[in-house]
């Protein structure tokens, strides 16, 4: 049994990973800021003040941990209202996760597991699918916090002696998803005619609940200790594959239209969705041979199983 404590554990990925641990039968804590939303049967712990302000004083007595699984994070947003967003990534994704690994180590924490970002590394594969010994380029304030906070990890590990282990997903589906993935259900629900047919680019994507069973593996096993690991499903597919696969489970065949990846770009340029539209029509892929070689992991669900369930979830609330 490992003592774990979940930062972000009433979230998307937290709860999946919180519900897993607690299955597999550790003591599991859930760190929140605000009360309600964490799976039953885990403890909740909630410190209400931003970027863990203060946290190593009011740690309680009777929360003892041997690992933290580090969720808890300012996401990316596609329309950041901050004055400065990269301050405002650095206070919480750097500065808090310096915050609590430091809190964690005087309490007997021999681990940190750093949930990162394949933005981090970068917003395109450029021909070949990223991995660890790549030098990283992050393309934004988010995936440049990120990094930033797994070099000052790296630093801090060096010098308390915690083991540190950065998990660099991409996107990540599966019950309950927001943002962008639900935005494309909904047009599939719809039935709207998509101009996505000729995007052959191709994306890595991770079901939430493989996501959480390699987390579970990197705060257990001692191999993954001060290790780097990109995770994905077992396919990457095309943009134009993956809406053809989930409009087949969602009973909506997908309604594709082959316009030309150049003609997309340059309504993204008159549309002022550059940005967006090049990230649309650009390949993405993560190589995780590095976790399944190191740790002898392999997701315990296909892409097609979590596109199903995904669908499934979507289904039932419509």
């Amino acid at each position: 049994m490992t003592r774990i404590v979940v930062s972000g554990a009433n979230g998307f990925v937290g709860r999946a990973f919180s519900r897993l641990a607690h299955e597999q039968g550790h003591d599991v804590t859930a760190l929140v800021r605000r009360p309600g939303g964490c799976v039953p049967g885990v403890r909740g712990w909630v410190h209400a003040p931003a970027d863990f302000d203060g946290i190593g004083a009011v740690w309680p007595a009777d929360v003892q941990v041997d690992c933290v699984v580090h969720l808890a994070a300012r996401v990316h947003v596609m329309n950041d209202t901050a004055a400065d967003p990269l301050a405002a990534f650095r206070a919480t994704n750097v500065e808090g996760t310096l915050r609590l690994a430091r809190a964690a180590r005087e309490r007997g924490a021999r681990r940190i597991v750093f949930v990162s970002s394949v933005k981090a590394a970068a917003e395109f594969d450029g021909g070949a699918p990223l991995a660890e010994s790549m030098p990283a380029a992050p393309d934004d304030a988010y995936g440049l916090s990120k990094l930033q906070a797994e070099d000052a990890l790296w630093q801090y590990g060096e010098q308390s002696g915690l083991e540190i282990v950065i998990v660099r997903p991409p996107l990540v589906y599966g019950p309950g998803v927001g943002a962008n993935f639900l935005q494309m259900m909904n047009a599939l629900w719809r039935r709207l005619p998509l101009p996505l047919g000729a995007v052959d680019a191709r994306r890595s994507l991770v079901y939430v609940e493989n996501l959480a069973d390699a987390l579970l593996h990197c705060a257990t096993d001692p191999r993954a200790s001060n290790a780097c690991f990109y995770v994905r499903d077992d396919q990457d597919p095309s943009v134009a594959g993956l809406l053809r696969l989930l409009g087949g489970h969602l009973g909506r065949p997908a309604r594709l239209l082959a316009v030309p990846v150049a003609l997309l770009r340059a309504a993204g340029a008159l549309t002022g969705r550059s940005a967006q539209m090049h990230r649309l029509t650009q390949s993405l892929r993560v190589d995780d041979s590095h976790i399944r070689e190191t740790l002898g992991w392999n997701g315990p669900y296909t892409l097609d199983e979590g596109l199903a369930a995904t669908a499934r979830w979507y289904r039932s609330m419509h």
